[in-house]
């Protein structure tokens, strides 16, 4: 576990941070041997092990599981049983991911300490940003939070998300720490009503854009998604500083007392030159108008947020895109050494402290040629090879053993002894027919590649997800893609030609199984494109959030299967496209690609 620190002193984190990265063995090694000693006598490492704590016999004995392995013990907990059924310590209440992908949120058990060595690990990576940008300590963050209503369990046992969970550990009467990076007051980031905090926060750094060093939100999806806000309601914001009156519609308590420090006499200049910034088109740069000091955005733009970069490129006007920390619910794991990397090129160095690793390596099986892949290979943190794909194992202090997070990394390198990974995507088929597999990685690369062809007309993607649609023959994958303009209120009319080229382009860019579907033994149909009304995804993400999931931490799933959302989906088409040519495929590439 991390040493505790003083997290006001940047040389104390600095250094901390030095010492975890070079003694990876010895702190994975004691990691290993805390986690067993504390938890050998609970029920699931007792049907297991039978007293054997080594390390052979833990790799021998214990199996690697998934979520649904370990749900009846979760459930049990939930229902009252004690936590000594995984854990020696209480578990003080369960973490819900965002549950986007299978639709039901998962719910991962938390002890007090490992929420204190969550939040021990947010102020080690702190310092770093501030080393690597100059001006950030002459201002303060603007970062947009949410938090979501909590619930509990049959037995009173909390269930909150994991930024729900942090925001609520700062201690009102002693948030001098918030206070002291961030623009918004703790009470507008805890109100629970998102439109009105996120109006409010919105308010509170428009009051106060000279102090405004870097902006951000939890996930780039949820950052655009603030930027989407605001250009519904900016006229509405000014209005409020031209008065120096908060819209009747904000009511919830937190908020008007956290405004009330801020919004207190009419301002017309502030009002005016904000006027003058949004009536302008495109908002290319708007960010960078608005907060003329703001030095970087802060968001996680690796993996699936990847495909939202262009869009933070054109509202950020040149800011440098930050992607500080590679986290999950189940365990916080690595940080950014160097902030000012292209978010293309992001590599995290995993912090040895924060659990126990290992690492089964990826080969893809694309059944090509028939090949058939050997038994995977599970390797410790420090065995890991440079150019290899991983999928993660973690076990935790928490109650998690050999728990597959589903997240493939890319070994990129080393800082002293702890390794750097490159967030490749979830080791998730996301679409199939038939014998190909398309792999998160590949369909985001694909789309990436075909949204280029939007560019020269001025179009940008928004936001896409997936399917496969078997309701004829041969199958065929749909892709729906949510466009948008760079020019404000300008008709969204995309070119037949360029979107059926676009079409193309994404089945160019997928395996030679795929290709080769298409082209010799027609088993797969023309890719489809379906273009749907702006908001579409939004009425998407509304879907979600009523069944549980997180506006901070939401992330649009790429592949659909829900009937409910895909009747949104489909309700919102306006136009489709197929792709009118076949795409290549040659013996050779077999080979080439082995």
């Amino acid at each position: 576990m991390l040493p505790k620190f003083d997290p006001t002193n940047p040389i104390a984190a600095m250094t901390l941070l030095e010492d975890v990265t070079t003694n990876v063995k010895k702190i994975q090694d004691s990691v290993f041997e805390a986690i067993l000693s504390r938890n050998a006598q609970t029920e699931y490492l007792r049907g297991f092990l039978n007293g054997q704590l080594d390390k052979q016999s833990f790799k021998k004995n214990l199996p690697v599981v998934t979520y649904e392995d370990i749900k009846p013990y979760i459930d049990r907990i939930a229902s009252g049983e004690p936590s000594d059924l995984i854990c020696d310590r209480p578990i003080s209440l369960l973490l819900a991911t965002t549950g986007t992908s299978g639709g039901v949120p998962k719910l991962i058990p938390l002890t007090a300490e490992d929420l204190e060595q969550m939040i021990l690990f947010g102020f080690l990576y702190a310092p770093l940003v501030f080393k690597h940008i100059e001006g950030l300590t002459q201002g303060k963050s603007l970062m947009f939070y949410f938090v979501t209503r909590e619930s509990e369990t049959a037995s009173g046992l909390m269930v909150r998300f994991m930024i729900t969970c942090v925001l609520k550990s700062v201690n009102p009467t002693n948030s001098f720490l918030w206070d002291r990076v961030q623009i918004s007051p703790h009470t507008i980031a805890t109100c629970e009503d998102t439109n009105q905090g996120m109006y409010c926060q919105l308010l509170c750094g428009l009051l106060q854009r000279e102090y405004v060093a870097r902006l951000g939100a939890p996930y780039a999806s949820s950052f655009l998604k603030v930027i989407k806000f605001f250009e519904d309601h900016w006229n509405e914001l000014c209005s409020n500083i031209r008065t120096g009156r908060l819209s009747d519609w904000i009511t919830d308590p937190q908020c008007v007392s956290g405004i009330s420090k801020f919004l207190t006499a009419p301002n017309l200049e502030l009002a005016t030159l904000i006027e003058k910034e949004c009536s302008k088109t495109p908002w290319e740069g708007i960010l960078r108008s608005l907060w003329p000091k703001a030095k970087c955005i802060e968001a996680v733009v690796t993996g699936t947020m990847a495909q939202y970069i262009p869009l933070l490129e054109f509202y950020g006007g040149g800011l440098p895109l930050i992607s500080s920390w590679y986290g999950s619910s189940e365990c916080f794991i690595g940080i950014n050494l160097n902030p000012l990397s292209k978010p293309s090129d992001v590599s995290y160095t995993i912090i040895p402290s924060m659990g126990y690793f290992e690492f089964i390596e990826v080969v893809k099986d694309r059944q090509e040629a028939g090949h058939v892949p050997e038994d995977p290979v599970v390797v410790d943190l420090v065995d890991v090879k440079i150019g290899h794909d991983y999928e993660l194992l973690v076990t935790t202090f928490s109650g998690l053993y050999r728990y597959r997070l589903g997240d493939v990394l890319r070994v990129t390198g080393f800082h002293n002894n702890a390794p750097q990974f490159y967030f490749v995507g979830r080791q998730k088929v996301v679409l199939s027919i038939d014998l190909s597999k398309t792999y998160e990685e590949d369909l985001l690369k694909a789309v990436k590649n075909a949204s280029l062809l939007l560019e020269p007309h001025d179009l940008m993607l928004m936001d896409f997800t997936s399917r496969v649609d078997l309701s004829s023959l041969p199958g065929h994958y749909v892709l729906y893609w949510e466009l948008g303009s760079k020019f404000k209120n300008a008709k969204l009319q995309p070119d037949r030609k360029v979107l059926e080229e676009c079409c193309f382009t994404v089945e160019e860019a997928l395996d030679s199984v795929y290709r080769k579907g298409r082209k010799n033994d027609k088993i797969i149909g023309p890719l489809e494109i379906k273009v749907v009304k702006p908001g579409a995804f939004d009425e998407l993400m509304s879907l979600f959030l009523s069944r549980g999931s997180s506006v901070s931490q939401y992330k649009t799933p790429r592949s659909v299967t829900n009937e409910d959302a895909l009747k949104i989906l489909e309700t919102n088409v306006v136009s489709k496209f197929l792709s009118r040519k076949t795409p290549t495929w040659e013996l050779h590439e077999l080979h080439s690609s082995r």
